[in-house]
């Protein structure tokens, strides 16, 4: 019986060797997590009114692309982010639908409602370069919602 003690007593002190530690965030993330930390910053940046947030989500040359009376409609990211008022809250409801990655390329589908207005349906072209996932392209198509 004392054997069984000893052996009972020494798995219980032993049991922190063997718990797993919590994370405190410092691990490092997945593909998938900084791709969806950089949709974020994009949407919620446009959401929240903050430009800073889009230049960190959109490479500096990137080009956002629509159709509007049948025409293609290209807008530069920089004239994107110019009209974004900082501190200026849209209402706008975000989230990432897809996102297909491989090696330093990536897609990524999202959808963007604005109650009372319009849905929104984003294509992302996303590229990894000097450790960041940046988004390089934007392709959207939209339709009016029923008035609220």
């Amino acid at each position: 019986m004392k054997t069984i003690q000893i052996i009972l007593l020494f798995l219980l002190a032993s049991g922190n060797i063997f718990a797993q530690k919590p994370d405190n965030g410092n691990s490092p993330k997945t593909e998938k997590e900084q791709i969806e930390e950089t949709l974020h910053n994009y949407m919620d940046g446009v959401a929240n009114g903050e430009p800073e947030r889009l230049r960190k989500a959109f490479h500096p040359d990137f080009n956002l692309y629509t159709v509007t009376s049948d025409t293609l409609w290209i807008r530069s990211g920089k004239q994107y982010i110019n009209a974004i008022k900082p501190g200026n809250k849209v209402n706008r409801i975000g989230r990432i639908i897809s996102i297909d990655i491989e090696k330093d390329a990536a897609i990524a589908k999202g959808e963007i409602v604005v109650p009372g207005w319009r849905k929104f349906i984003d294509y992302f072209l996303l590229m990894k370069y000097q450790g960041n996932w940046k988004i390089v392209q934007k392709s959207y198509t939209w339709w009016d919602l029923p008035k609220d």
